[in-house]
């Protein structure tokens, strides 16, 4: 075929579209070889198998479970599953009691630690803060230090003297609008304990050894005083690095707390509990941003509701005038403090950011931990098996199978109705498939989807909707055709026409999916998505592949003077008007009314 002038702007379309695809491709391709992504899609629980867990209540002394308890540990654990990108797995309840957990493939350690941990979440002021074991400390003049990250936390660690001025210099981040006024180490480094002979700077000396208490009736969180000889004791008794230590801890809201870091290495005495897990309406991880762009350090971006607006703000008031490690605000999760930062400013706008030595996978860590935190009683691990896949590998094989018959009798009709024109809906299909494959895999590596028999059902039905919007152009074309009109004018008009039908088509498409993923259980979703993604490429392929290609295809001689294979011959279409074809050219319709005259 010779090049046509008329064919730059469909072969630029082409051009796009096969720009998109490869793209797609070579991006799978590299976080494949250089990431954690596998180059097929990630199954779901029905066709790859798994591994099922059954949780079981640990109940202490006389405590009971109740139904309410159990439907919102059921919920919230699916908010932990979805949470940390598993797609497609099921929460359900055995014996009123138990929570069988069914998650596709192997999980790690930590996705599995992650469902036991399941206390309440609260925020306590830190009273006291100390290495969990002894550390030797220099028969000279020492002073404790807590663990400063900022140039702030530093100052008021060194002199003792933290003030509102001293702690509010950090600049809001002007894009995401969470002030970084906490500042956190995600692993609390040890501290020196203090000796009867050390001398210890002002406002540090509560730090590791408290050995007396302000007398009379303690006037907020934060006050000394409720560092009572039991809770002394029981401070200084606390082994972190023994298990029964750790079971034995008891997080009371009306009262102090004795605990321990998630990692051993610090004590703590906390004041009672002042914010909790309920009262934070959201908990995300990215980087922190900035009027130039992103700073690269990596935050947590804590969101209050009305009541935890109005408590955390008047705690972080508080807080971020005493010296340290009262300024510090620990946020603690199944007995543990996962993370106390230094507060830094005033807080009353409902919304923070902690900072510290966070990674992309600690900061996520966090944030779910805060945001999926506040389950009604703790778990332990009853029994864990193996789910095997035979009856969903069937159930794929026979799909597959449907699938593979609906796609042959698409071809047969498309070659048998429009002859060699039918090949455009074979290539069509074939790019059609392409996108989808590449798009279903990378949403299983960035977002965990994986495609479960619902999903498969999904992707068999976006055959027929696909080949839908194919016929739809075909036979607007061919009306035009029979209409008497020039294929090239008949490709242009079929298209602004039947463009309307297959948006407005698939716009249904869409919507139904929308609210069929919205409103249905979690295996239906998996039709629903895929059905939405489906859509979204062949209203992709049907601009950026089908009627470009036969714009093309319409200046080619085979086409465009209508040849008997072609699919457009308009004799066999019965076209019934005379249209001026070019000087010297004579229709079919006008060699038809000749050759009635003859025979006549």
């Amino acid at each position: 075929m010779a090049f046509n002038p008329r064919n730059r702007g469909p072969l630029r379309t082409l051009a796009a579209l096969f720009v998109i695809v490869f793209g797609l491709y070579g991006f799978l391709g590299a976080v494949s070889t250089w990431g954690d992504a596998q180059r097929t899609p990630k199954l779901g629980l029905d066709l790859e198998g798994g591994t099922q867990l059954i949780l079981q209540p640990k109940l202490v002394g006389n405590q009971t479970i109740n139904e309410g308890q159990i439907t919102k540990a059921v919920d919230i654990i699916r908010q932990r599953v979805n949470g940390s990108g598993i797609s497609e797995a099921e929460v359900t309840t055995q014996g009123g009691s138990n929570i069988v957990v069914s998650l596709p493939g192997t999980p790690d350690n930590a996705t599995i630690a992650s469902l036991q941990k399941s206390s309440q979440l609260r925020f306590r002021a830190v009273l006291v803060e100390g290495s969990a074991a002894p550390i030797p400390v220099p028969t000279s003049t020492s002073t404790p230090t807590g663990t400063p990250t900022s140039t702030a936390t530093a100052t008021a660690a060194a002199t003792g003297k933290a003030t509102a001025k001293a702690t509010g210099t950090a600049t809001p981040t002007a894009k995401s609008g969470y002030p970084p006024a906490l500042a956190a180490a995600t692993t609390p480094a040890p501290t020196r304990t203090a000796t009867p002979g050390a001398t210890a700077t002002p406002g540090a000396t509560a730090t590791a050894n408290p050995t007396t208490a302000p007398a009379g009736k303690p006037q907020n969180a934060s006050d000394p005083a409720w560092i009572t000889p039991d809770v002394q004791a029981a401070y200084t008794a606390l082994n972190c690095a023994k298990p029964k230590d750790i079971e034995a801890i008891v997080d009371d809201p009306a009262k102090p707390m004795v605990t321990c870091s998630v990692d051993g290495r610090a004590k703590y005495i906390l004041g009672p509990a002042e914010v909790l897990g309920s009262e934070v309406s959201n908990a995300t991880s990215g980087q922190q941003q900035t009027q130039s762009g992103s700073t690269g350090i990596w935050e947590v971006r804590l969101d209050f509701n009305a009541a935890g607006t109005k408590a955390f703000g008047d705690v972080t008031s508080r807080l971020v005038v005493l010296p340290p490690p009262r300024n510090q605000f620990a946020i603690v999760l199944d007995n543990l403090v996962i993370s106390a930062p230094v507060t830094q400013a005033a807080l009353t706008a409902g919304n923070a950011s902690i900072t510290g030595s966070f990674t992309a996978a600690s900061s996520k860590v966090l944030a779910d931990q805060i945001k999926f935190g506040a389950l009604p009683m703790s778990f332990q691990l009853q029994t864990r098996e193996s789910i095997s896949p035979t009856l969903g590998g069937d159930q794929l094989r026979r799909g597959l199978l449907a699938g593979l018959i609906g796609l042959i009798l698409v071809v047969g009709y498309s070659l048998f109705q429009y002859r060699v024109l039918g090949l455009v809906t074979v290539s069509s299909l074939v790019i059609a498939a392409s996108l989808t494959y590449a798009a279903v895999t990378l949403f299983g590596w960035s977002y965990g989807f994986r495609l479960t028999m619902a999903g498969v059902t999904g992707l068999i039905v976006s055959i027929g909707i696909t080949a839908d919007s194919f016929i739809i152009y075909f036979e607007r074309v061919r009306d035009e055709v029979r209409d008497g009109r020039a294929l090239r004018a008949a490709v242009e008009t079929g298209w602004v026409r039947g463009r309307r039908t297959i948006l407005i088509s698939d716009a249904v498409n869409f919507l139904a999916a929308i609210v069929l993923y919205v409103l249905a259980a979690s295996n239906v979703r998996g039709f629903a998505f895929t059905l939405m993604l489906t859509t979204i490429i062949d209203i992709v392929v049907v601009m950026l592949f089908t009627h470009p290609l036969l714009s093309i295809l319409a200046n080619t001689k085979f086409f465009g003077e209508g040849h008997k294979w072609s699919g457009l011959d308009p004799e066999r279409l019965g076209a019934r008007t005379v249209t001026y074809a070019g000087r010297g050219r004579v229709t079919i319709a006008a060699r038809r009314a000749a050759a009635e005259g003859n025979q006549s």
